[in-house]
């Protein structure tokens, strides 16, 4: 019933609420087994790992390690074999149905890129976010989807150390720009 009113009326227009009303019991019950809206939408999309969830926990350290300790726990979760299939599953069920794929991009928007950007702060904070996203799915789409040589038979700590550095650069964004040089005038230096 949960999954069915997330894809009709996406994630933000769902409350737990409206879900303990349809359900027909109390939202405090709701909220004591699956914690939160996160929680529920894990456990309706039949996520064994949410990454919404992971990633605010990753997001509770050091704000100057975080994007090399998400992607470090993104590879350990994704290379379990107790949940990678089922993300796997998911990645191909969100490409395959534009209902999944919208509320899976909802989600995504509302609970990755915008805490993250959040937690990051400063100056083009969501687009830093976005990029730090890019950077993630783009390992997980070459990795496990298309699994693509060498780094889908690289040990996850090798993955972590090449690619730990891009991930942290998309969330500092681009360094400043330079003013152009000026020509120098005729007849100096």
């Amino acid at each position: 019933m949960a999954r069915a009113r997330f894809l009709a009326r996406g994630y933000e227009a769902v409350t737990l609420r409206s879900i303990a009303q349809e359900a027909g019991v109390d939202p405090a019950l709701i909220s004591y087994y699956f914690g939160s809206k996160r929680g529920l939408f894990g456990a309706a999309m039949a996520l064994v790992a949410n990454p919404a969830e992971q990633i605010a926990e990753v997001l509770r350290g050091d704000p100057a390690t975080f994007g090399p300790r998400a992607l470090r726990r993104m590879l350990v979760t994704w290379d379990s074999a107790e949940s990678g299939p089922a993300l796997l599953g998911m990645l191909r069920r969100i490409a395959a149905d534009a209902d999944s794929a919208a509320l899976v991009r909802e989600v995504l928007e509302r609970e990755l890129i915008d805490r993250v950007a959040d937690r990051i702060g400063g100056p083009h904070a969501r687009q830093r976010a976005m990029g730090f996203c890019t950077q993630m799915a783009g390992i997980i789409v070459t990795r496990y989807l298309l699994r693509v040589e060498p780094i889908a038979s690289m040990p996850a700590e090798e993955v972590a150390r090449l690619y730990g550095p891009a991930v942290r650069a998309a969330l500092q964004g681009p360094p400043p720009r330079r003013a152009p040089a000026r020509p120098k005038a005729a007849g100096t230096g």
